[in-house]
């Protein structure tokens, strides 16, 4: 395998594009998202604790272990790796560092923010974060049919239905102990895992759920500029009208799904205005706003809607966005800069996603 400093070479003068020398590019950002994994594993994973650190670097004040979100964002990358390089495990070890957040306490079993170490007691529950998880392991289901997966992403979806309720219309919370939000960011990844696992065993109590997370969601939190508010707040229904890219992925996903189940055009009509709004707000002088991981969710939804219409237009901005920042991410994890497992695995599903888009265009 080439080593990372020939990667960065070869990178330092060679431009992702769709339409020039498609296999020199894949091989070169394979390589890429090898050497990635590889620098997550020597640096994140603690072997003799089966889990892994939130940053290289960590202060002598932080926790010693990730907490749960960044695995989200690298058993999603895991996925990818092995989408990329079919035959190999990625997956496995992230799977078995999420177990040690499990928390099987009542109504439901579901994964904790941080791991019950110990001398630690348990932690809060995030529905968000839960689903996360729960839609990698569907997508995992759905390419190699390990029913490991299945019944995981099943666990997840039981979980984050006690976190619906009728106050303010419906719609999931955020954040089990702290019910004071419905956000985004938990009804989003709500309803593409229902329409997963509704692709995956076609009972229908998985997309009458999709369906109504998706009128609650569009009811109270898509603003006049066609993007969605961060979350609602409970019982007072004052709106937080931050947007964040990540909210806009996800429901991009779930309108072509829908599409596709439904073969109504108002999904994918929706699908496109949301595409492009998004595109407008976020895309700034070559660079998406927000955070890595926030952005490769929103390439999954660009992703999903170039399968139906092969409209390159928002993988080329990714593309442009990935090369921006290439050399920066790279050369700071090379030198030792202190960078944290969200952004690094966020940067690696992304490459996993366009180097595989790239070879299958």
């Amino acid at each position: 395998m080439k080593t990372l400093s020939h990667t960065i070479l070869a990178l330092g003068v060679f431009i992702l594009s769709f339409d020039v020398d498609v296999g020199a590019q894949q091989a070169i950002y394979s390589s890429l998202a090898d050497s990635l994994q590889h620098l997550i594993d020597k640096n994140y994973y603690d072997s003799s604790a089966g889990l892994y650190t939130e940053t290289n670097q960590r202060a002598t004040d932080e926790k010693p272990f990730s907490y749960l979100w960044p695995l989200c964002a690298l058993v999603q990358a895991g996925n990818e790796m092995e989408r990329l390089h079919p035959g190999k495990d990625y997956m496995s070890k992230v799977i078995e560092s999420i177990g040690k957040y499990y928390d099987p306490v009542p109504p439901s079993p579901g994964y904790d923010a941080y791991p019950a170490v110990t001398g630690k007691k348990r932690d809060s529950r995030f529905y968000d974060d839960n689903q996360w998880v729960g839609l990698a392991c569907i997508d995992a289901y759905l390419r190699n049919k390990n029913k490991r997966y299945l019944e995981l992403s099943q666990v997840i979806y039981r979980f984050m239905m006690t976190g619906f309720d009728t106050l303010s219309g419906g719609g999931l919370y955020w954040k089990e102990d702290q019910k004071n939000s419905k956000n985004a960011c938990s009804n989003g990844p709500g309803i593409v895992l229902a329409l997963r696992l509704y692709q995956a065993t076609r009972r229908q109590g998985y997309l009458d759920t999709a369906q109504l997370l998706y009128k609650w969601t569009n009811e109270r939190l898509l603003s006049p500029e066609g993007l969605y508010y961060d979350n609602i707040r409970i019982p007072g229904k004052k709106i937080d009208s931050a947007f964040y890219s990540y909210n806009s992925g996800t429901m991009i996903q779930a309108n072509v799904l829908f599409y596709e189940l439904t073969k109504d055009p108002k999904y994918i009509d929706e699908a496109r205005r949301l595409s492009r709004a998004s595109l407008e707000r976020f895309f700034v002088n070559g660079n998406f706003r927000g955070i890595y991981w926030f952005n490769a969710v929103l390439l999954r939804g660009y992703e999903e809607l170039y399968r139906v219409d092969k409209d390159k237009q928002y993988l080329e901005a990714m593309l442009t966005y990935i090369n921006n920042n290439r050399r920066k991410e790279i050369d700071g994890l090379l030198t030792g800069k202190k960078i944290k497992l969200l952004d690094v695995a966020g940067y690696l599903e992304m490459v996993c996603r366009l180097a595989l888009l790239v070879q299958n265009p």
